[in-house]
């Protein structure tokens, strides 16, 4: 396997983003486990009577949550 050597500012450079990629990654699963929680909340507070009326049940509740977590 061959090896390159990069230039110091090179290099330095590809680990500060790196670093920001890895910190914007974990932004966003707390971004999606914050959405998640709250339309787990939202979807609990809704009486039997409201969840049938949208096609829904409690035990729909998480499922529904974690997909609404999810953007891409």
């Amino acid at each position: 396997m061959a090896h390159i050597e990069l230039p110091r500012n090179i290099a330095v450079s590809i680990a500060a983003g790196r670093a920001v990629r890895t910190a914007y990654d974990l932004l966003d699963r707390l971004v999606e486990s914050n959405d998640a929680r709250i339309t787990r909340s939202a979807l609990s507070k809704l009486s039997a009577h409201e969840l049938d009326d949208i096609g829904l049940c409690r035990g729909d509740i998480d499922a529904i949550a974690a997909a609404s977590s999810r953007r891409f």
